[in-house]
C-alpha cells in the first residue's frame, strides 16, 4: 500500500510538471495545419455590426466556397470562387490570380477586372479565411508592432485575441496599414479568431475597427479534396455568354445637378412615421446620403451634429439618408450611440436611383425653392466642413 501511495505521488508531480503548451505552442500548430491546406470548400457566413455595437447589425448572408492555395500571388494567396448557397452549381464570382469576375446568369454576360490602374495596395475580392489567418498568426509571431494578445481555453475549442495598437491594419493576406485622414490616431484594429481543438483549424473570425466590426463563421469544410488544376473559370460559366471588361473611372457625377429641382421623395424615420421633400420646412435643406460601415460619412458626423447646433436659429434643416442598411433596430442603435439630432431616414430604391446615389457620403444642398444648389461627393475634415458652411451662408 505504502508503495502504491508513493507510486501516486510521483505521478502526481509529473503530471504536474508537464507544461501546458504556451500562447506560441498553440499558434504554432495552427500555422502548420494552415500550411498544410492546398484546397478547401466550405459556407462563410458573415454578418456586420454598426461602430460601438455590440450586436449584429446587417442580415447573415452565406456564401459557398472553393478555394485553392496560389503561393505564386503575393497579394491574395489563393484561386476563389464564390457561388450561392442555394445553389452551387452556379458561380457568382471569381478570382484566379490574374483578373476577378462576376457571373451574371440572368443578362448572361461575365465582368471582369483585370486591375488596371488599379489605385489599392491590395485586391478587392473575398479573402479565404485560412489564408487571411495564417498570415495573422505569422504577423503575431514575428511583428514589431504595438500589440497585445490573449488566449481563452474553452475546453474544446480556443479563442485567439490580437490587437494592434495605434494603426488601421487590414489582413489581406499580408498586413496592409491603411493611412487616411479618416482613422483616428488611436485606432485600434482587433482581430479573435476561434480555432477547435480537435484538428486546429479556425472557424470563426471576428476583425474589428473603428467604424465597423464584421463576423464570419466557417461550417462544413472539406480540406484538400480537390486540385488547383481543376479551377478554370470559364468551365463553370457558359461560353455563349459575354465577357465584358470592369472599366474603373473617378467619382464623378452623371450629369450637373446644380440648377435644378430636386426629385420629389417620401420615405420613413425610424419610427415609421412619414417625411416627404415637401414636408420639410427649412429655407435651407442639405440631404446627405450616407451609409453605417462608411469610414468617412462616420467621420462627418461631428461636424453635422455642431452644423445643427450653429443653425438653430436659422432656417435651416439636416436629413440623413442611409443607403446601406435596412435594419431598424440597427440603425436606432447608431443613431443613439451617435446621439444624432437631426432627421435619420431610411433610403428605398426610388430615392438612390432618383439622385443617382451609387457611393456614399454625398451632401445635396438646397434653397426655399427645393432647387439644387451644390452637390459635394466624398467627404474631407475642414476642406467640407467649410464649403457646406459657406453655401449655407450665402443661402440662409
Amino acid at each position: 500500500m505504502k508503495k502504491v501511495l508513493i507510486f501516486l505521488s510521483v505521478l502526481t508531480l509529473l503530471v504536474s510538471c508537464i507544461a501546458k503548451p504556451t500562447e506560441k505552442d498553440n499558434l504554432v500548430q495552427v500555422l502548420e495545419t494552415l500550411n498544410d491546406i492546398k484546397s478547401a470548400t466550405y459556407y462563410l457566413t458573415s454578418v456586420s455590426s454598426a461602430p460601438g455595437d455590440t450586436t449584429r447589425f446587417s442580415e447573415p448572408w452565406t456564401r459557398y466556397f472553393k478555394m485553392y492555395v496560389n503561393p505564386s500571388d503575393t497579394l491574395v494567396g489563393a484561386k476563389t470562387a464564390r457561388y450561392d448557397a442555394d445553389d452551387t452549381t452556379k458561380m457568382i464570382e471569381f478570382y484566379d490570380g490574374k483578373v476577378r469576375g462576376k457571373v451574371n446568369w440572368e443578362e448572361q454576360y461575365v465582368k471582369v477586372d483585370s486591375f488596371q490602374n488599379h489605385p489599392y495596395p491590395f485586391r478587392l475580392v473575398d479573402y479565404p479565411m485560412y489564408p487571411q489567418v495564417k498570415e495573422i498568426i505569422k504577423y503575431t509571431l514575428s511583428t514589431k508592432d504595438s500589440i497585445k494578445t490573449e488566449l481563452h481555453d474553452f475546453g474544446d475549442s480556443l479563442r485567439f485575441s490580437l490587437k494592434i495598437y495605434n494603426k488601421h491594419v487590414y489582413f489581406h493576406i499580408k498586413p496592409i496599414v491603411i493611412e487616411n485622414e479618416y482613422i483616428p490616431e488611436d485606432e485600434i484594429s482587433q482581430f479573435d479568431i476561434w480555432i477547435r481543438k480537435s484538428d486546429n483549424l479556425p472557424y470563426r473570425m471576428r476583425s474589428k475597427w473603428h467604424h465597423v466590426t464584421y463576423f464570419q463563421t466557417l461550417t462544413n469544410a472539406n480540406i484538400n479534396t480537390t486540385q488547383q488544376e481543376d479551377f478554370i473559370p470559364t468551365k463553370f460559366f457558359p461560353d455563349v455568354f459575354e465577357v465584358v471588361q470592369y472599366k474603373r473611372s473617378e467619382r464623378k457625377p452623371s450629369k450637373d445637378w446644380e440648377g435644378k429641382p430636386a426629385p420629389d421623395w417620401e420615405l420613413k424615420d425610424l419610427s415609421n412615421k412619414v417625411v416627404s421633400l415637401k414636408s420639410l420646412e427649412g429655407k435651407v435643406v442639405m440631404l446627405k446620403f450616407t451609409g453605417v460601415g462608411c469610414g468617412p460619412c462616420h467621420q462627418s458626423i461631428p461636424f453635422l451634429k455642431e452644423l445643427v447646433k450653429s443653425y438653430q436659429k436659422e432656417d435651416f434643416e439636416l436629413v440623413s439618408i442611409e443607403t446601406w442598411s435596412e435594419n431598424i433596430e440597427g440603425l436606432k442603435r447608431y443613431r443613439d450611440k451617435n446621439e444624432m439630432n437631426f432627421k435619420f431616414l431610411n433610403a428605398d430604391d426610388s430615392i438612390k436611383k432618383s439622385y443617382e446615389v451609387s457611393l456614399v457620403p454625398v451632401f445635396f444642398i438646397l434653397d426655399e425653392k427645393r432647387i439644387i444648389r451644390k452637390v459635394i461627393y466624398g467627404y474631407s475634415k475642414e476642406t467640407t466642413d467649410e464649403q457646406i458652411v459657406n453655401v449655407i451662408n450665402e443661402l440662409i
